[in-house]
C-alpha cells in the first residue's frame, strides 16, 4: 500500500543547537494546534464527508504527517547535541529526565498530546469550519515561531510550512462553498 522513501517533503536545515526554539516547536509537534492533531482530525473528518470531499481530507491529512516529520526533524536537529544542563536551563529538564533527547508528543509546557484536542460533529460543513480554524491556528503559530527565531535556515522551513497551512485553509474554504452551494440548490421554496 505504501512506498516509503526516506525524503522529507522539503529538506530541513538548522543553523545551530537551540534548545529553547526546540521547546517552542513542540507546540506544532504535540500541541493542540500542531501537525499530529491536524492529521488525526482530517483523517477522522473524512468519514462524515460526501465522497467528492474525502480525497481532499485524505490528501491534506497525509501531508500533515509529512509536516509532523519535518517538525520532528527540526526538534531533533536543534537538540541532538544539547547537554542535560542545556536541556534543563531551557525548561526541558523534565523532558530530559523522562525521554533524554528523544522526541515525545507534548506542547512546549510538557503537557502530553491528547485526543481531546480534536473535535468532530459529523456535519460536513461544521467539520470543515473546524478544519479551517485548525489551519489558521497553525498558521498563526508558525508566524509566532518565525518571530521568535533568528536562524535563517529554520525560518525558511517554518515559512514553507506556514504557507502550506494557508493553502490547506483555502482548499477547505472551497470545499465549504461547494457543499453550501449544493445544499442551497436542493432546497424547495
Amino acid at each position: 500500500m505504501w512506498k516509503y522513501e526516506k525524503v522529507l517533503q522539503r529538506p530541513v536545515k538548522v543553523g545551530k543547537c537551540d534548545v529553547k526554539m526546540a521547546k517552542f516547536l513542540n507546540s506544532l509537534y504535540g500541541g493542540p494546534d500542531g501537525e499530529l492533531s491536524a492529521a488525526l482530525r482530517y483523517m477522522n473528518h473524512r468519514y462524515s464527508m460526501p465522497d467528492r470531499i474525502i480525497g481532499l481530507l485524505t490528501d491534506i491529512s497525509t501531508e500533515e504527517l509529512g509536516h509532523l516529520e519535518m517538525i520532528a526533524t527540526m526538534i531533533y536537529k536543534l537538540t541532538k547535541d544539547a547537554t542535560p544542563e542545556e536541556m534543563a536551563a531551557n525548561g526541558l529538564g523534565g523532558h530530559y529526565m523522562e525521554h533524554g533527547n528523544g522526541l515525545y508528543y507534548t506542547d512546549p509546557n510538557g503537557v502530553p498530546h491528547t485526543i481531546t484536542y480534536i473535535q468532530s460533529k459529523g456535519d460536513p460543513i461544521t467539520d470543515l469550519y473546524e478544519d479551517i480554524a485548525a489551519e489558521e491556528k497553525a498558521r498563526s503559530t508558525y508566524q509566532h515561531l518565525i518571530n521568535l527565531s533568528d536562524d535563517p535556515d529554520l525560518i525558511d522551513g517554518l515559512k514553507f510550512l506556514r504557507e502550506r497551512e494557508i493553502v490547506h485553509s483555502q482548499r477547505f474554504r472551497e470545499a465549504v462553498e461547494i457543499l453550501k452551494e449544493e445544499k442551497s440548490s436542493k432546497r424547495i421554496f
